[in-house]
């Protein structure tokens, strides 16, 4: 027993450790036609055909009621009979420290009858990654073959290689099987010109794996030229351009973008000389438009975009005249009617105006009639007291004080005469101003007051002083 167990390499085995009993030291003859073997199962290494990175093994199985002992065993050997015994019975096991390669489990169950059959397990354990490889590229690492040829393999002398996956540029993860690596160079899908980087990653069959990457450039082929077109067109005519490259019988795509809408790509074929002809489909509607090419040959290399043309499409004379005429209509008519919407509204206002400032004129008339004929009234009224005062004169002499009420009351009247007749031209002056939206006069009341005084006539006839007042309307 110890042989065997010492052709388990540097694997750490406690199949001979017991519980409570003690491992037999010898190993019993196998009874015949004894019960089933039990099942073993791994949470580990479950699939007995599959290979693992673990290093730690886990088995289970059941263990019936009668049960009285369980002989255990790893080993290389396939139907190895187990020879480590616990007596006090045990239902899973864990292995650690396993070296990679090949093994197998087994599980032997005692009963009152006797040992019962060995059940075996196979596991398989690789934790070593391919070997390490490199990527080479059979046209050189630049080149203007769209779908470069790649050559990498390695392998894996444990496990074996499972799959690849290659990743190029910033695209996806693709897996290719090792059959079609090993058999045939591979050809990467179409390229776009340009300088990415492959990245290769080879898998066992345990999921261990290796990487490498490599840059490659693919050369765009040479641009197109255009060697016929017209920068100008009329609207509603058809496009008609020329070109040549140097790949005959060669795909030419033209591109046609009017303006900022959506370019729109049309594909023509090239003679054997590289020459092309390209007629639009449409008619073309006026604007400007951008024209530019590219080719494409039968290996699906293709070139980078020609010289951007600029074609201006125009409208017919005649419709540009009309154009601009309906423009200039455009302009012109609505400010046509917007002076004469003016002078309409001038007109209206004056005319209202009009009508207001005879109405004013006719009310300051009447008012100034009214005027005359109270102030004339008041007039005659003081001269009425004058006469009297004159003919008191006559009867006895005047104190002093009423000679001077007489020349006082006498140039009072004609200052309120005076007065009035000014203030009614203020009116008159304030109806114009208040017409035009003027401000009123200053110091001018807009209408006039009703005892009309100013100057002398103001500080001496409107504030008389007590005595005055008394002889005054004593008179009255």
């Amino acid at each position: 027993m110890d042989s065997i167990l010492a052709s388990f390499g540097t694997a750490n085995f406690t199949l001979g450790i017991v519980g409570p009993g003690a491992s037999e030291a010898t190993t019993p003859s196998e009874i015949a036609g004894t019960s089933q073997a039990p099942e073993i199962t791994s949470t580990t290494h479950p699939d007995q055909n599959k290979w693992y990175q673990e290093s730690v093994a886990q088995f289970n199985w059941n263990v019936p009621s009668g049960v009285t002992g369980v002989r255990l065993l790893v080993g290389k050997i396939p139907n190895e009979i187990p020879t480590v015994t616990y007596t006090t019975p045990i239902s899973s096991k864990e292995i650690t420290d396993l070296a990679d390669g090949t093994w197998y489990f087994h599980v032997r169950l005692r009963d009152a009858s006797g040992w019962r059959a060995v059940s075996h397990f196979r596991f398989q354990i690789d934790t070593q990654p391919p070997e390490p490889f490199t990527i080479n590229f059979v046209d050189g690492n630049e080149t203007d073959n769209p779908r470069p040829v790649a050559l990498f393999d390695t392998t894996d002398s444990l496990s074996g290689i499972d799959y690849y996956k290659i990743k190029i540029g910033e695209g996806d993860f693709f897996s290719v099987a090792p059959e079609i690596v090993k058999s045939n160079p591979y050809t990467l899908l179409p390229q776009a010109p340009g300088k990415r980087n492959i990245l290769v990653q080879a898998f066992d069959k345990a999921g261990n794996y290796a990487m490498a990457t490599e840059e490659f450039i693919i050369r765009p082929l040479k641009e197109p030229a255009f060697t016929e077109y017209q920068q100008e067109l009329e609207s509603g005519s058809i496009l008609t351009v020329k070109g040549e490259n140097q790949y005959p019988n060669s795909q030419i795509i033209v591109w046609l973008q009017r303006e900022n809408d959506e370019s729109k790509a049309f594909p023509v074929r090239s003679d054997q000389d590289g020459k092309f002809i390209f007629v639009s489909d449409e008619r073309l509607r006026d604007g400007a438009y951008t024209l530019w090419t590219e080719v494409v040959d039968e290996r699906g290399a293709k070139s980078g975009p020609s010289e951007k043309l600029i074609i201006a499409v125009k409208r017919p004379a005649f419709l540009q005249v009309g154009s601009w005429v309906v423009s200039l209509l455009a302009v012109v008519v609505p400010f046509v009617a917007l002076i004469i919407l003016f002078l309409f509204v001038s007109w209206y206002g004056w005319h209202k105006f009009s009508l207001f400032r005879k109405r004013l004129k006719k009310e300051v008339r009447e008012t100034e009639s009214a005027l005359h004929k109270a102030f004339d009234l008041l007039k005659e009224d003081i001269r009425e007291q004058v006469k009297m005062l004159e003919k008191t004169k006559n009867k006895r002499e005047l104190t002093e004080e009423e000679e001077k009420l007489i020349k006082r009351l006498k140039k009072d009247l004609d200052d309120a005469e005076e007065s009035v007749r000014k203030e009614i031209e203020d009116i008159e002056k304030e109806v114009i101003f208040a017409g035009f939206g003027f401000p009123p006069l200053a110091g001018r009341s807009r209408f006039p007051p009703q005892v009309p005084l100013r100057g002398t006539a103001r500080r001496q006839f409107s504030p008389f002083n007590q005595y005055e007042r008394n002889l005054y309307w004593g008179f009255c």
